[in-house]
């Protein structure tokens, strides 16, 4: 599978990392344009390329991970997503500062999905910290679990499939207004929460 990033920061390597030792191809893409992601690339190893950001978005899924103050930047502009897979592990920090972004009563997912028109937008991978979500999930007995939710079933039984694969327990909380919402950071229930499920 072709998975593109948008974002090369902590949680994205981390990521970019686990589907790469998975065999994926992965496109790494940010704001400063592919000669920037040379050290990233070389870092994550396996079938890793930088591109441009329209290049991620065309992949089979399309990650999120950007400071949440340049969302409207890192999608402005994207190829139509209509019916693609897009995974949100961002949270609504606004940095520096830390300050909490303004969502109008909605779930930092729901507005992601606003700005992906027609993509099928799960969230996952946002609760743990980097070095957590980097490392081998099969831990002590049993596997790390990363929680999840979306308004789409079908989207989200692929990606539970995307990450069981990899090693990972995918807990499925329901949709991006409630299920998001106990993922989000802060105020949700569930952020740096580290779980393993044994069996």
């Amino acid at each position: 599978m072709k998975i593109g990033f948008i974002g090369a920061g902590s949680i994205g390597l981390a990521l970019a990392q686990q589907f790469a030792n998975a065999g994926h191809d992965i496109v790494l893409s940010n704001s400063r344009g592919p000669d920037s992601l040379a050290d990233a690339v070389r870092r994550t190893g396996g079938k890793t390329r930088a591109g441009t950001r329209a290049e991620a978005a065309n992949a089979d899924v399309l990650v999120l991970s950007v400071p949440w103050q340049h969302l409207d930047s890192a999608t402005a502009g994207l190829p139509t997503l209509e019916g693609r897979i897009v995974l949100d592990t961002m949270n609504p920090v606004v940095m520096p500062g830390f300050r909490i972004a303004e969502l109008g009563g909605l779930a930092s997912s729901q507005v992601v999905a606003a700005h992906v028109p027609g993509a099928r937008v799960v969230k996952i991978a946002n609760t743990l910290p980097p070095p957590l979500l980097a490392a081998d999930p099969r831990t002590s007995g049993g596997r790390r679990v990363l929680f999840m939710s979306g308004d789409d079933a079908p989207a989200k039984a692929d990606v539970m499939r995307l990450f069981e694969l990899l090693g990972f327990a995918v807990v499925d909380l329901g949709g991006l207004a409630s299920g998001g919402a106990m993922q989000q950071f802060p105020g949700g229930a569930l952020p740096t929460l580290n779980l393993v499920k044994q069996g």
